[in-house]
Order: structure tokens, then sequence, then C-alpha cells
């Protein structure tokens, strides 16, 4: 029998009772790794009951010691980081290199959560009025939800559950389907660092258990990253039931290259961040916007892209690895054969194959120009290692096309100017901006903070935001009389302060 995948409920590892199951495939072999339980309403509910009984204990745990608590996880999850990106890569197909990013990206939110005392201080002012001190301070919400994707199985999870855990909440974690074995390895170290039961969960599923989480009355606030169409789903539901709600959602993402930019600089950063992760990404440059002359750097940067193969997560030459699923590289392929018939293909990557592995979800690096916005290819996040150029004049046209798109995820562009780089920064409506950076996915220390289309709600993912996220303030005015005789023994029938 295949490896059935744990549930994690109230501190304890449980197999589910569940009799429906799917299937985790390795996406580079199509080998079984592990059958998934779709968890039952009843192991759902004890989820959310465990949690919410151990936050009454959990809120009133110190926050230094919580602080401790991610300190100590931290130090494992570094101690264990080659052993979790070698999981990783097996699970999602990355490559080796590709997993231990993720891992570590997911280490250095962690790092920030155990900076938590500082980020819950609060503000006070002494002698508002004749006596009286306001002061205010952030306390817990209750039981989060996180409902996670398949492009990040360590780094995303990590964004959430420590930085809510940290600010004195409870946490029920629901990864993706498709790639349950690194987060459960998550849990193993939390568990190791001290977390006290019921604090974390981990349940499986699908859209069944997810509106389960969502509707019910104990859950609070609901994190999700995922497609548009998920998250829009999803944030209508969580917010109809009075939750707090945040959904990373799809993206286009442009690269504008300027005729003064760096040639060499601007196509190899063009390249990585184009086909990197096979374009799994929701931060991928999926759009290149050439301006005036550097159009004629094109053939250059096909030539680029042509050099480079995907192969399995230990093959020290591949660029990047298969796609997830059958599914998706379906999609992709016949996003690909519709490109063909509108735009002009410079490098088909849809019959791609790796000696040796036969059976993967393989797609090559592929490059299409003459690209307009009126085509499926520029309107849809293709999801894979897919480069689209499209052709403009100036800075405005390219600004104005930017612009034009409902995504506003990331952005990015390349030139030797700082007048054009401050007039893109400035005028471009979208939410994470790199300069001569091709990806600019923020530390932790900041949030991470797409726009539009990209994202629903007003409180956005790690950094300062997720603390506001994850609690709510509460203002305290006291007076206290220090000579009783001041104190008048009328009554006093205004509401204002003086």
């Amino acid at each position: 029998m295949a490896y059935q995948v744990p549930l994690f409920i109230n501190g304890h590892f449980v197999t589910s009772a569940s009799t429906i199951t799917q299937p985790v495939i390795n996406p580079a072999t199509q080998e079984l790794l592990a059958e998934l339980p779709m968890a039952t309403d009843t192991e759902i509910e004890q989820a959310v009951a465990g949690a919410k009984q151990a936050f009454q204990s959990w809120k009133e745990t110190p926050v230094p010691e919580r602080a401790r608590l991610m300190m100590r996880y931290q130090a494992l999850l570094k101690e264990h980081h080659d052993e979790l990106a070698e999981l990783l890569a097996k699970d999602t197909g990355k490559t080796f290199e590709d997993a231990k990013g993720d891992v570590w990206r997911g280490i250095e939110v962690v790092e920030q959560a155990a900076n938590i005392p500082a980020q819950l201080m609060g503000e006070t002012v002494g002698n508002v009025a004749g006596g009286i001190d306001t002061s205010s301070y952030l306390q817990p919400l209750g039981v989060c939800v996180g409902i996670t994707p398949f492009n990040f199985p360590a780094m995303i999870p990590l964004w959430m559950f420590p930085l809510a855990v940290a600010c004195g909440n409870t946490f029920i974690l629901k990864p993706s389907e498709q790639v349950p074995l690194t987060p459960v390895r998550l849990l193993e170290l939390l568990v190791k660092a001290g977390i006290p039961d019921g604090v974390v969960q981990l349940v499986h599923g699908g859209q069944k258990q997810v509106e389960q989480l969502l509707e019910h009355p104990d859950t609070r606030a609901i994190s999700f990253v995922g497609s548009a169409a998920v998250a829009q789903s999803i944030y209508k539901t969580g917010t109809s039931h009075m939750k707090r709600v945040q959904c990373m959602a799809g993206a286009k993402n442009h690269c504008v290259i300027m005729p003064d930019a760096d040639k060499g600089q601007a196509l190899n950063q063009l390249v990585g961040a184009s086909v990197g992760a096979a374009g799994q990404r929701c931060m991928a440059i999926s759009v290149a916007v050439f301006v005036g002359q550097s159009k004629a750097w094109i053939p250059e940067l096909a030539d680029k892209l042509s050099t480079l193969r995907p192969g399995a997560w230990d093959d020290t030459e591949a660029a990047f690895g298969p796609v997830i699923s059958k599914a998706a590289k379906a999609r992709i392929v016949d996003l690909i054969q519709q490109g063909k018939h509108e735009a002009t293909c410079l490098l088909d990557g849809s019959d791609c194959e790796v000696e040796s592995l036969p059976d993967g979800n393989w797609v090559g690096p592929t490059l299409f120009t003459d690209v307009t916005p009126e085509m499926a290819i520029y309107q849809q996040e293709i999801f894979g290692p897919v480069l689209c150029c499209v052709c403009v004049d100036s800075l405005e046209a390219a600004i104005q096309l930017v612009n034009r798109n409902p995504y506003g995820n990331g952005t990015s562009i390349f030139t030797r100017s700082g007048g054009a780089a401050r007039k893109y920064q400035h005028e471009i409506e979208v939410g994470q901006v790199g300069i001569n950076v091709p990806i600019p996915v923020p530390l932790p220390f900041f949030s991470f903070t797409g726009w539009k289309g990209s994202f629903m709600g007003d409180l956005h993912a790690y950094g300062k935001q997720a603390v506001r996220f994850y609690t709510e303030t509460k203002t305290i005015t006291t007076r206290w009389v220090y000579n009783e005789e001041e104190a008048s023994d009328q009554p006093n029938l205004t509401i204002h302060l003086k």
C-alpha cells in the first residue's frame, strides 16, 4: 500500500478515516509518492474545535515565549534545510537549487516571526485629557486558516502560520492536495520545536473541506494563495461569513526593457525570471515589453532561451523542472498552439522531451513575439515557461500597456536612466516594482503587496501588514485619581473627555 499522508490534529499525526483519497504524483516520473485523504467533516470539526480550545491558553502565553518558540523553529529549519529541499524537489519537481530557495525564503519569514515582541508593541499617550491616559495594543483574533498552493509548499505555508501563531492565534493549514509531503515535514519540525498541542492543525482536502473551513463560525481569518478564480470565490465566501480574508491571486507580470539598458544584464535576468521554476510562480515575468530599438535584442533572447532545458531535481545541468501535472502541461500546450496561430513563435517547447524520463510533464522554453493584448497568450496566466514579447515605441506606451492589464502583482524595468526609472515606479499601477531587478519579491520585513486583480483584501502577506491582519487593536482609556478628595461625587453626564 502507498504511504497515506497523515493529518495533524490536536498534537498528533493521525491516519484519516476518509475513504476518499487522491494520488500524490512525482511530476518528473509519474511515480506514486503517496495517497492523500480528503479529511472527513468530523476531522475538520475536530481540528477547528481543538484550535479553538488551544487558543484560550495560547493567547495568554507571554509574547517572549512565543518568540523563543520561533527561534527554536527557525534553527531546526536551518538544520534540516537541505533535507527539506530534497523532499520539496521530489514533491514538486523543482530543481534542488530552486527548492533550496523555496525553503530559505520561508525561513526568513520565521526569523521575522521571532522578532514578534517589537512588532506587537502598541501606542500610548499620557494625559490625553485631565488625568486621563490612552493606550492601544494588539491582541490575537482566534482560529486562523491558511490555504496554500502547489508551487511553493515550504515558503507560502511559512508566510502564514509562524506569524499567525507568534501573534497569539491558533492555525489550521490546508495545503495543496498536489504537494502535501513538505507541509507535513514542516509540522514535524514545529512539534520538535515545542509547539503546544492544538495550536497548529493540518488537514487535507479540496473544495468541500475548504468551504467547511470558510463557513465555520469558529474560524476568524483566512489566508489564501492561488489562482484568480479560486481567490475570488474564497474571498466572497469568506467575507460573506464575516471572516477577515486576504487572497493573493493571479498575475501577468511585465518587464520593460529600455533601449539604454545593459543588454547582457537585462536579457540574462529576463531568461531566469521567465522560465525559472518552469514559470510556475506568481511573480514570474511572462511579458517582456521592448521599448524602441531594444526590440532588436529579441533574437538574442531566443538564442539564450534555446540553450536551457528542463530535467529531474538532481540533474545539476537542468535549468528547471517539470510542470506540476499532466493537466497543467495540457493547458500550457493548448495555449502555445493557440498562440502559434496568432503571434510569431520563435521558440516552441511544447514537444520537449527529457532523456530517460519520458513520462515527465516537460515543457521547454517558449518565446512569442508580435504579441498583442487581444491574444489569449497575453490575457491568460499561462503558468509555464512561456514568454510573450510586446514591442512599443515609448516608455509612456509601456506604462499604458501595463496599467491596462487587470493584474498588478509585480513588474520591473531595466534602464540606465534614473529619470525613466522614477517615472515608471511612480506611474505604474502595480504593487511591487523592480528597478533593474527582474522579480521584486520583498524581504519579510516588508509586505508582499500585489494590487488590482492580483489581491483581494486590505492587509497583505507577511511584514507589518500581516501582523495587523492576524491581530485586532484594543484601545484602553484610563483615569486614576490619587487624592480621593479630588474625585467628584457628581455624575458625569457627558461622554467627551475634559
